[in-house]
């Protein structure tokens, strides 16, 4: 066993600030920000400094770790470290936690481990639950819609494994509005704990204002926990001038590319600007952009150091004594459009 002992001040650090929000209508507490397990937790990643993330959220509120089963590389390898840490550091905090894992995506070989049949989805969260070495997960969800095999079926398995005990509350992820609804009607009739929704959503990424997610949501009463606010750190100043060697955009390729980068940068120049009448940097008015939506309980961010999380924890700090009039706001969508229109 390590010899991790969590801040004594991790809570009263932000008691009263009104930190914790209901995910929905749901009695379940989230933290404004979760730490996703997409990168930097893999097979060839440091693990000390995985663990530092890790204590480095904890520590400063961030109860909520986000994880997939085919999170790494290689697949399975983010729930194997994050199931280390959890034996070896975090194990005493277990019931101070919030963990999420998914599946949906491809997984393994054949016609049994991927989409949203009954067999991949119980499969696969056994297995899961054999890598992070705990008996149940926090919220499982189901990854994405999947349009050949009955709903009926996706959600019955997901009523299936919450009943089981393996799983205490579902959520669903990369859904649209109609499917969204459609599904929750069903969950319902099972009397399932459907309390979340999980989408990419950020200044540069409105697909759930356009596809009904947003709206249904809200209107279902369930939270929304949004990731890549930072649209892949294109809202950092990051590449404001240059396009450092050591960026994703450069160095990676596979989520950013540098021409994105390069077409985008008049807008993150003028949102910069915006940024700064709040006094805030680029990546902190991304951030305080969703927070500051009723219809959004968390922001999920993923980290390469321990640094970037006290950054990120900042802006939630900033938007919480930062009234974003209607009219400031505006400013925002009209950069949007017309970088949109041209």
């Amino acid at each position: 066993m390590g010899d991790y002992k969590a801040a004594e001040n991790r809570y009263k650090n932000v008691e009263g600030t009104g930190f914790y929000r209901h995910c929905g209508k749901s009695g379940l507490m989230m933290p404004p920000l979760a730490l996703g397990l997409w990168h930097n937790f893999g097979t060839n990643d440091d693990y000390e400094n995985m663990k530092k993330m890790c204590f480095t959220a904890f520590d400063n509120g961030i109860t909520h770790f986000d994880i997939a089963n085919n999170y790494g590389p290689v697949y399975g390898s983010a729930e194997e470290n994050f199931g280390k840490i959890l034996r070896e550091e975090l194990g005493a905090y277990r019931d101070e936690l919030i963990i999420s894992t998914k599946a949906g995506f491809d997984m393994w070989e054949g016609p049994y481990g991927n989409w949203g049949s009954r067999k991949y989805l119980i499969a696969s969260l056994d297995q899961s639950l054999k890598r992070l070495g705990i008996p149940y997960v926090d919220i499982f969800y189901h990854h994405r819609m999947d349009p050949n095999t009955p709903l009926e079926e996706t959600m019955g398995a997901l009523a299936q494994i919450v009943k089981s005990g393996k799983a205490l509350y579902v959520g669903l992820s990369n859904y649209d509005g109609p499917t969204m609804a459609k599904a929750e009607r069903i969950l319902d009739e099972l009397h399932v704990p459907f309390v979340i929704n999980q989408n990419r959503y950020s200044i540069l990424d409105r697909s759930v204002e356009n596809n009904g997610l947003l709206k249904q949501t809200y209107a279902s009463g369930k939270g929304l926990i949004c990731f890549s606010p930072l649209a892949q750190g294109m809202l950092t100043d990051r590449y404001l001038k240059d396009m450092p060697a050591d960026s994703r955009a450069v160095k990676d390729g596979r989520f950013l590319h540098e021409y994105q980068v390069l077409e985008t940068r008049p807008l993150l120049n003028q949102l910069n600007e915006i940024a700064a009448g709040y006094d805030m940097k680029l990546s902190e008015l991304a951030i305080a952009w969703l927070l500051n939506k009723p219809e959004v309980t968390t922001v999920l961010i993923g980290a390469s150091k321990p640094e970037q999380i006290i950054s990120n924890l900042k802006a939630v700090e900033k938007q919480a004594h930062t009234v974003m009039t209607d009219d400031e706001l505006q400013k925002i969508e009209d950069a949007v459009a017309a970088f949109e229109r041209s």
